[in-house]
C-alpha cells in the first residue's frame, strides 16, 4: 500500500519487548543509567525507551531482528563498518549489530545539547565530534560491560562524530530564521518571504540542516506562548535532555495558505504520508509528513468542504470558504501557524499517566483525553488564551464569519491558541486516532470555549 494512504501502522510488541529486554539487562548492569531512567519517570514524566537514539548489541542478534520486522538502515552509517537496522513502520530505536560484541552491549540517548547533560550530570568525560555538529557523542558511564553514552544530532542519521562542522554558519542560519519577520496582511506574501529565507538557509548549510534549524525556532517561538510547555522544558531541562523525545509538530494554515504551507515542507525534506479526510471528519483534514533525516513528523491541519474530503487537498489549491470551521476559525483569530501565530501544539512522549499527575502539581491541568487505548493515550493541557487583535477580530465579523456576541467575546475574553500534548505509545504503534483527533478539534472550537 501507497505509504500516503496508509491507516493501519502496526502494534509491533514482540519487536518492543525484545528492545526492552535487552534495555533492562543493561540497566541492571549499569548503574548511572538506571538511576537516570528511574529520574526521568518520577522528575520528568518521561520513560527512557523514548530518549533512546540507539543499542549497540551483537551481529548474533541478526536473526531475531529480521524475525521482529527490522531492515538495514543504509543511512546509519558507522565508523566501523558495524550494520545499523530499524524498523520501518515502528517508532522503536534502531540497533547497531556489531560482530564479536558478545555481552558487552552499549545504549545512547539523543538530548538536545550534551553540553548541558554532561554539566548537570558533573561528567568531565570529553566529547567526540566539533562543537554544533551533525553528531556528538561522549561516553557517561563504562559499567560492567554496559557503556552508556549520550549523542547530539544535527540533520544526520549516521554514528560518525563530525570533526569537520561549521559552527559560524550555522549559527548564523539558527539567527535569520529565529529574527524573521512573521506578520503579513498577504498570507501568499509571508509563505513566499519564507521561502526565500529558506533557500538562503539551505544554502548556507544544506537541507536537513536547514530543517533543524527551522524546528529548533518554531518550538522556542512556541514556547514563549505557552506556559505548560515552558513548566515542562524546564523539568526535562533539570535532566539535561531538552526536548528531544518529540514525536510530532501541529501547524495549522487557511485553505487559501495550505498549498504553500505544503511547499514549505517540502522544501525542508519532508515527505507525505496518512491524510485524515473521511467520514465524519468532513469540514477538517490534515496532511501527516516527516522529514525521513531529520527524524521529525508533522501534523498539518485545514478547514474542509465535505466534496474536498475525496481529493489530494495537499497538492490542490483550495478556495477561500464563505463559513469558517474549528481550524478555519483558529487561524481568522490567531494568523497562520507558519507565521505570526507559531505552532498549535508540540506533542512528546512521555508516560501519559505519570506525566498527567506531575503536571497537575504544577498548576498545569489536561483535558479529557481523545486517545485511550492499551498502544495509544493522547490528551492535550488545557489550552493558553491569547487576546485577540481587534483588526483581526472586525475582520471575521465584517465578513460574517463570526457574530456580534462572539465578536464580544473574543475581545474581551480571548480565544485560546495552544497547547502542549501529552501521548504515549505502545508496541512503536506510529499512526494516529482519526476518530478522536476529529472530536478533539470540535473540543478546542474557540466558539465553544469561555
Amino acid at each position: 500500500m501507497n505509504a500516503e494512504h496508509r491507516f493501519d501502522w502496526p502494534v509491533c510488541e514482540e519487536a518492543e519487548d525484545f528492545l526492552l529486554s535487552h534495555l533492562g539487562g543493561f540497566l541492571a548492569r549499569n548503574t548511572f543509567a538506571r538511576t537516570l531512567s528511574e529520574r526521568m519517570r518520577d522528575e520528568t514524566g518521561t520513560l527512557l525507551i523514548d530518549w533512546v537514539d540507539h543499542l549497540v548489541m551483537d551481529a548474533g542478534c541478526e536473526g531475531d531482528l529480521e524475525r521482529l520486522g527490522f531492515l538495514l538502515d543504509p543511512s546509519g552509517e558507522t565508523p566501523d563498518g558495524d550494520l545499523t537496522w530499524q524498523h520501518p513502520e515502528a517508532m522503536l530505536p534502531r540497533v547497531v549489530l556489531r560482530r564479536g560484541c558478545g555481552q558487552a552491549e552499549e545504549l545512547a540517548i539523543h538530548v538536545e545539547c550534551i553540553v548541558d547533560f554532561l554539566a548537570i550530570h558533573g561528567i568531565p568525560h570529553p566529547i567526540e565530534g566539533d562543537p554544533l555538529g551533525r553528531y556528538r557523542r561522549a561516553l557517561v558511564s563504562d559499567e560492567h560491560e554496559a557503556r552508556f553514552h549520550v549523542t547530539e544530532r544535527r540533520g544526520y542519521r549516521g554514528f560518525i562524530p563530525d570533526t569537520r562542522a561549521n559552527a559560524s554558519e550555522l549559527l548564523h542560519a539558527s539567527e535569520l530564521w529565529r529574527t524573521r519577520r512573521r506578520s503579513y496582511e498577504d498570507v501568499a506574501e509571508g509563505f513566499h518571504d519564507a521561502l526565500t529565507l529558506l533557500d538562503r538557509l539551505i544554502a548556507m548549510v544544506g537541507r536537513d540542516l536547514a530543517c533543524h534549524v527551522v524546528f529548533d525556532g518554531e518550538r522556542k517561538f512556541w514556547q514563549s506562548r505557552n506556559r505548560a510547555a515552558r513548566v515542562q522544558k524546564a523539568r526535562q531541562d533539570s535532566l539535561g535532555l531538552g526536548w528531544a523525545n518529540h514525536d510530532h509538530h501541529t501547524f495549522r494554515s487557511s485553505r487559501e495558505g495550505f498549498i504553500h504551507l505544503m511547499a514549505v515542507m517540502e522544501r525542508l525534506g519532508f515527505e507525505r504520508r496518512e491524510r485524515f479526510y473521511a467520514g465524519e471528519q468532513a469540514g477538517w483534514g490534515a496532511q501527516i509528513m516527516e522529514q525521513p533525516v531529520e527524524g521529525i513528523v508533522v501534523f498539518c491541519d485545514v478547514d474542509l468542504t465535505p466534496e474536498e474530503t475525496h481529493i489530494d487537498f495537499s497538492r490542490q489549491p483550495l478556495a477561500p470558504a464563505d463559513s469558517l470551521h474549528t481550524v478555519g476559525l483558529w487561524i481568522g483569530l490567531h494568523g497562520e501557524s507558519f507565521l505570526d501565530a507559531g505552532m498549535h501544539h508540540l506533542e512528546c512522549r512521555f508516560d501519559y499517566a505519570m506525566l498527567r499527575e506531575q503536571l497537575a502539581g504544577e498548576g498545569v491541568n489536561t483535558m479529557k483525553p481523545f486517545s485511550d487505548f492499551p498502544f495509544l493515550k493522547q490528551a492535550f493541557t488545557e489550552g493558553e488564551h491569547w487576546p485577540v487583535d481587534p483588526g483581526r477580530a472586525r475582520k471575521l465579523l465584517d465578513l460574517g464569519l463570526i457574530d456580534g456576541e462572539r465578536y464580544r467575546i473574543f475581545l474581551n475574553e480571548g480565544a485560546i491558541g495552544s497547547h502542549l500534548e501529552n501521548l504515549q505509545r505502545k508496541g512503536g504503534f506510529k499512526g494516529f486516532n482519526q476518530q478522536s483527533v476529529s472530536a478533539i478539534l470540535a473540543a478546542t472550537d474557540p466558539r465553544l470555549a469561555r
